[in-house]
């Protein structure tokens, strides 16, 4: 029988969400009905003026827009919302109708990205923002008036509340991106193209699934004259020149920490293939800002009998799944 996409990805973050020591409050927070509800919220806007409202659980996940409120029943020690939209979007989060006790160690924080197993997605070399900025904390005197807008289609609330019938109401609205960069997808199966013009940024679309994926193109173009730069050898040997795209595999979400499996030089017919049997697999756009970069690639879930035995890439540390 096969799965649904977000039953898929709510089951891989179930399971990332384990090396966190969540696990525990999934079964004391009825955490995991909150995750599996993910399934039924798509709902449809019948009008302009519709706007979608229900329960945030302790531990939660938000796909869709709308306001989402938690009132806490028993002290609630180690709570997070993680918050996804499509691939061209970033997550707009307010804060409203706060009754917490800041002094009393009650506290909410809202974070740019996503943090699992204390590893941060995007990861600090690929965000153009420094660590510190990434948060928002309600209680903090610097605290932008309990709003935020995440740089990617990722974002995230933590939250502590000692005091019953104490909580929150969070407002989620979606808005365009037009240059979607450091991208989680929702689905284990899909195709996209990432954009880099003229920036020195990398970017990273990141696949919590084990999958196979297959570049189709790969090239670039002088940022001045919209002319395609000279070829170049279409697979390794691409790190000196500041522009490439990189394979990465590993069991975590930052990709400085994920293993290496190939690097991608620019050329008009460059594509590769690849199966990955690892937790995540990730496309990472690396660009110097002196060209318009531009890679696209299409991406599988991979099957069980699929998934790689051995080291294929004779890399030593890569990963592959039981």
């Amino acid at each position: 029988m096969s799965v649904a996409p977000r039953t898929q990805l709510v089951l891989c973050l179930v399971a990332l969400l384990c090396g966190l020591g969540l696990s525990r409050y999934i079964q004391d927070n009825d955490a995991s009905e909150g995750l599996y509800s993910l399934l039924s919220l798509d709902q449809k806007r019948e009008s302009e003026d519709f706007i979608f409202r229900r329960t945030l659980r302790c531990l939660d996940m938000l796909a869709v827009e709308g306001q989402f409120t938690f009132v806490a029943s028993q002290p609630q020690l180690a709570c997070a919302a993680f918050l996804i939209a499509e691939p061209s979007e970033v997550v707009s989060l307010e804060l409203s109708d706060v009754n917490i006790e800041c002094g009393a160690g009650d506290f909410i924080k809202m974070f740019d990205g996503w943090v699992l197993k204390g590893e941060k997605f995007p990861s600090s070399l690929d965000h153009p923002l420094p660590l510190r900025q990434r948060y928002a904390d309600y209680c903090s005197s610097n605290a932008p008036e309990g709003a935020m807008r995440s740089s990617q289609n990722v974002a995230m609330v933590f939250f502590r509340i000692n005091s019953p019938d104490s909580g929150f109401t969070l407002t989620v609205k979606k808005l365009h991106n037009p240059f979607p960069c450091n991208i989680m997808s929702q689905s284990p199966e899909g195709s996209f193209t990432m954009v880099m013009p003229h920036q020195h940024r990398n970017c990273s679309f990141s696949v919590i699934y084990p999958v196979e994926i297959q570049v189709t193109e790969l090239s670039q173009r002088q940022a001045k004259t919209n002319e395609l730069s000279p070829q170049r050898q279409g697979w390794s040997g691409c790190t000196g020149t500041g522009d490439y795209v990189e394979l990465l595999g590993g069991n975590g979400v930052d990709t400085s920490r994920m293993y290496p499996v190939a690097d991608l030089c620019f050329s008009p017919s460059g594509q590769a293939q690849m199966k990955m049997g690892c937790d995540n697999s990730v496309v990472r756009l690396v660009s110097s800002g002196n060209y318009i970069n531009r890679v696209s690639f299409q991406y599988r879930l991979l099957e069980r009998d699929e998934l790689p035995k051995s080291r294929e890439n004779s890399l030593d540390d890569f990963c592959t799944m039981e």
